[in-house]
């Protein structure tokens, strides 16, 4: 169990890392993403964040290196938000493609112009792939029960928060008053599940 605990911390450390930068690289520099392509632009920052993460994993000894030991308590919160986030994961991708999850309608809104989604999760929950992430994230912290993990999931709350606010200025430049109206309608975060 030991194993497989470092090896879930290491795995998300470098990884979750990397996936909070990747929209705090897209977002705020938006136009000139669009004006590069997105060819360039996945080139450009897919670059970087290797080497971010190339960055992390030659300090993954000094990262690690504050564990708390096997918690069969944690480990099963854990497996439970793992579980809730993959649920919410297959519920997310009926209704939206990987190309728009990574960011295409916002890079080229010319050829792939994309759609406000209303419907399915996205009538109790603005943004239910941040809280999947998050779930997902936090679930896997339990799991491997590291104070480097702790720390990060810690940070993806204002990174997320950061994040939303971006993308819900986009969204509005895009979409107007439809948008305004379905933000007036949906919680940002936290689920009404009388909508359902």
């Amino acid at each position: 169990m030991n194993a497989v605990r470092y090896y879930v911390a290491l795995i998300m450390v470098v990884m979750q890392t990397a996936a909070l930068f990747y929209w705090l690289l897209i977002h705020p520099f938006v136009r000139f993403w669009r004006r590069l392509g997105p060819g360039w632009t996945y080139g450009i920052v897919w670059s970087l964040l290797a080497l971010g993460m190339v960055g992390l994993f030659r300090i993954r000894h000094a990262l690690l290196a504050v564990e708390f030991g096997t918690s069969y308590y944690l480990t099963a919160l854990g497996l439970s938000l793992l579980a809730t986030s993959t649920w919410l994961g297959f519920r997310i991708l009926q209704q939206m493609s990987l190309l728009t999850i990574l960011g295409l309608a916002e890079l080229a809104p010319d050829r792939r112009p994309g759609r406000l989604i209303t419907t399915g999760v996205y009538a109790i929950i603005r943004h239910p792939r941040y809280l999947q992430l998050y779930l997902g994230f936090l679930g896997s912290a339990l799991i491997a029960n590291y104070l480097a993990l702790y720390l990060v999931v810690a940070l993806w709350l204002p990174g997320i928060y950061v994040i939303v606010l971006l993308e819900e200025k986009e969204l509005r430049d895009r979409f107007g008053p439809a948008y305004d109206e379905y933000c007036r309608r949906v919680p940002r975060f936290i689920p009404r599940f009388t909508r359902i």
